[in-house]
């Protein structure tokens, strides 16, 4: 496994770590727990040593799961990395509340490293005000975390405040290679990193969408490669070849994708890729920016609907649709869908804009879909 420099922290930390929000799960949706920890414990034996997790994932069940993982002394071997639910903070001892409730959960007695989970610019003003920084100084001095950080959805603007605004250990970032210039962006990696923060990336595979079987003319791109890899090994190498990189997080449910990530880990170097090998990457991006109707990742924050719409469910349908020129098929899983499935069923009540870390226009998607999927 391959280490790298966490920031100014004196850390090492595995390039590729385990996020814990994708774990395998059983047809009642429950995480498979026998599967869950044989994945960790095999990573963790393989030389993973970062594990992400955070309060809201699985339904608020994935803290427990990692518990039952790291017994057996696989506690001692890792970094754990958690995450305060910062959009339920209403007053200063909420921070507190959630705290202590993750570290019973977890059932340690501190969390490596701790983030404010999924900043933006107003969230942030508002739980700075709410006494943010003075609970990060708190825990650190008591000993219940060790290092503190944030993650992040906005725009470059807002997270350059954000990482002004407070003496930060590490920041998380989405960013791989269709999200050069969305949120933080490289310029926000770059800039972060020149702040001596490690720099931690979620969403290198998009969701996914950068690991599937790409479409013909996505293939035809790669298979001009020298070197012949999986879509899924491009887009990590792609990441790791930047040293600003700490580390990049991958939530694998299976034992292949564990091992397929991990062998990449082993040789994606930072500036190692060719310039011919960047060259194709661009071409890919550009290729699939053609075909791709909505940029949603299937993070779920936008879930439940009050109204029972399957928002990620119906915008993955409409992608493999017009990514793989699959409509037929699409159309009619799409029409063979509960009514309040479908994107028809949007009362517009605009929740799910407000919590999209993409900032998508979801309901506009949504008629739009409808129009082009729900057709006999």
């Amino acid at each position: 496994m391959q280490y790298r420099e966490f920031g100014k922290t004196g850390v090492k930390v595995s390039a590729l770590g385990f996020g814990c929000m994708r774990f395998p799960v059983l047809e009642n949706g429950e995480i498979n727990e026998e599967e869950a920890v044989k994945q960790l414990r095999y990573a963790i034996d393989k030389g993973i040593n970062y594990l992400d997790t955070a309060y809201v994932y699985h339904g608020g069940k994935s803290e427990g799961l990692l518990a039952k993982a790291l017994k057996d002394g696989y506690r001692e071997k890792v970094y754990i990395a958690d995450k305060n639910p910062v959009w339920l903070v209403n007053k200063y001892e909420d921070f507190e509340k959630y705290l202590d409730e993750q570290l019973a959960r977890l059932e340690t007695d501190h969390i490596d490293f701790y983030l404010l989970h999924a900043l933006d610019k107003n969230r942030w003003n508002k739980i700075k005000e709410l006494g943010a920084r003075e609970f990060l100084d708190k825990a650190l001095k008591n000993g219940k975390i060790k290092h503190a950080g944030f993650s992040f959805h906005d725009d470059v603007a807002a997270f350059k405040q954000i990482v002004d605004d407070y003496d930060w250990d590490f920041c998380q970032i989405q960013y791989n290679y269709m999200d050069e210039y969305n949120q933080a962006g490289t310029e926000g990696l770059e800039y972060a990193a020149s702040k001596g923060l490690a720099v931690i990336i979620m969403e290198p595979l998009l969701g996914g969408k950068l690991a599937k079987t790409p479409p013909k003319v996505v293939q035809e791109i790669w298979d001009k490669a020298e070197i012949k890899r999986t879509p899924a090994e491009w887009a990590l190498r792609w990441l790791w070849n930047r040293p600003e990189i700490s580390l990049v997080l991958s939530g694998m449910n299976s034992m292949e994708m564990v091992e397929e990530n991990m062998r990449t880990a082993e040789t994606a170097l930072p500036a190692a890729m060719t310039a011919e090998e960047l060259a194709l990457v661009g071409e890919v991006r550009d290729q699939y920016k053609r075909l791709t109707r909505v940029n949603c990742t299937a993070c779920r924050y936008c879930m439940p609907c009050p109204f029972g719409v399957d928002i990620p469910g119906n915008f993955a349908t409409y992608n493999e649709a017009a990514i793989y020129d699959n409509w037929d098929n699409c159309s009619k899983y799409y029409n063979g869908r509960k009514e309040t499935e479908k994107a028809s069923a949007c009362a517009e009540c605009g929740k799910c804009e407000k919590v999209c870390p993409q900032h998508l226009s979801i309901r506009a998607y949504l008629k739009e879909l409808h129009r082009e999927l729900g057709r006999a």
